[in-house]
């Protein structure tokens, strides 16, 4: 690893808003919403989806490891990428995409 280049462990959030959800989609979404509460998520690899119950907002959780020369942007860039894909693969409708990055190493060492 280079003088410049820096390792991490990343929690990513990716917000949103369900929009133009299907009939089959929002009755997926109130049938696992119990599944899908604030209270049981975490941060993981695969991402931790939950969601409000008027499913109207949502967010999407991911801790990511990266190095690089800027891996809080790479993970940045990656968590969005996944769930952009997550929301595809499910046919959930979206909109108004935000991301929030927080570096856990540099928490964890203070």
């Amino acid at each position: 690893m280079s003088n410049t280049e820096t390792s991490g462990t990343f929690r990513v959030t990716v917000r949103g808003r369900f929009y133009g959800l299907t009939d089959q989609a929002r009755r997926y979404l109130v049938d696992a919403q119990a599944d899908h509460d604030i209270f049981r998520s975490a941060y993981t690899a695969e991402g931790t989806l939950t969601y409000d119950p008027k499913i109207d907002f949502f967010n999407l959780r991911y801790e990511l490891r990266l190095a690089g020369d800027e891996p809080a942007t790479a993970a940045g860039e990656l968590g969005l990428a996944e769930a952009e894909l997550f929301l595809r693969t499910m046919g959930f409708g979206h909109r108004d995409l935000k991301v929030n990055v927080v570096d856990m190493s540099g928490i964890w060492s203070s």
